[in-house]
């Protein structure tokens, strides 16, 4: 009897699904954060009677013939790619990405990370970076005395002085896009990493090759749907009541074979 391993395989999956769900809604309100979605396949199948055999009593062909499925695999955990809502900050150095794309930052090991979060922060030297420190690329410096500083849509970033009528040009912020963005290595803090699923890193400036623009003074919402990730849930909790209620009615019949008598 197989019935208690596929069982076992279908509580399985059910179980990663609610660690996926449980995921989502813990991030809620991470900016930038994009919903995962679990994907599963079916097991390879025992095939007693391969569909287009032939039958040995007359020598018809069977139409169907008799496959049994051995369960459930989890096949991906993919990323659901979604625009998220924009809230204002009025902070000078929050950004929000409008469209595809990436900010590129630059890790202690000299390696380039992406992310979406625009909550960006000043270091004791000037220069922008995350939250978690790490410089944005091409790396800008913000004077000491600049009065305040405007981002516009193109990524190009200004210092405002005092006694200056017309701003100063410091930089422009990178923009990033990628072949299948789904393929991104996801390290936390949200970062991401470039693999070999992913493609190379296609380095732009925002509102070029497709790519979006940037937006001074917001940021972007977790795209994850509170509805629907409850309603995912529930779905998950009753397969995996219905897998365990297979495995108690196989280990009924188990007990019932071993008592004939």
């Amino acid at each position: 009897m197989k019935a208690l391993q596929i069982a076992a395989s279908g509580m399985s999956a059910q179980q990663m699904k609610v660690d996926v769900v449980a995921n989502n809604l813990a991030n809620m309100s991470t900016t930038g954060y994009n919903a995962r979605r679990a994907d599963f396949a079916d097991l390879h199948y025992q095939q007693i009677a391969r569909p287009g055999s032939i039958t040995a009593e007359d020598g018809s062909m069977l139409p169907t013939g008799i496959q049994l499925g051995l369960g459930v695999r989890p096949a991906a955990v993919s990323v659901v790619l979604q625009q998220g809502s924009l809230s204002q900050t009025n902070g000078d150095l929050d950004i929000a990405i409008e469209g595809g794309g990436y900010l590129e930052v630059t890790l202690p090991s000299g390696a380039s990370a992406y992310t979406r979060d625009g909550s960006l922060q000043r270091s004791a030297d000037g220069l922008i970076v995350t939250s978690e420190g790490y410089p944005v690329a091409p790396g800008i410096t913000i004077p000491n005395d600049a009065a305040s500083i405007t981002i516009n849509a193109d990524g190009e970033v200004y210092a405002n002085f005092v006694n200056q009528v017309q701003p100063q040009l410091l930089g422009q912020f990178n923009m990033v896009g990628f072949t299948n963005e789904k393929g991104l290595e996801a390290t936390g803090s949200n970062l991401f990493l470039e693999s070999p699923a992913s493609g190379p890193p296609l380095v732009s400036t925002p509102g070029i090759d497709g790519l979006g623009t940037l937006r001074q003074g917001y940021l972007e919402d977790s795209s994850v749907d509170a509805v629907r990730e409850v309603s995912e849930l529930i779905k998950a909790q009753r397969g995996y009541e219905l897998n365990a209620k297979v495995i108690t009615a196989a280990d009924q019949m188990l007990s019932t074979t071993t008592q004939v008598r």
